[in-house]
């Protein structure tokens, strides 16, 4: 399942703090915002708030 920018639009996640947070994970926001990222990459870091956003995800489908 591929995450989008406007997947974490719809729980408010702001655009600056996903930023920093994508930097501290080693992650590529550029990339992220162009392409999406596959959720088992966002699962693998445990953090509460990625985990929200999966399960946001999958209560949509």
């Amino acid at each position: 399942m591929i995450i989008t920018r406007s997947h974490m639009d719809e729980l408010g996640y702001c655009a600056r703090g996903a930023r920093r947070w994508f930097a501290r994970m080693g992650l590529d926001w550029a990339v992220f915002v162009r392409d999406g990222i596959d959720a088992d990459v966002l699962l693998a870091t445990g953090d509460a708030m990625a985990l929200r956003l999966i399960d946001h995800i999958k209560d949509k489908k």
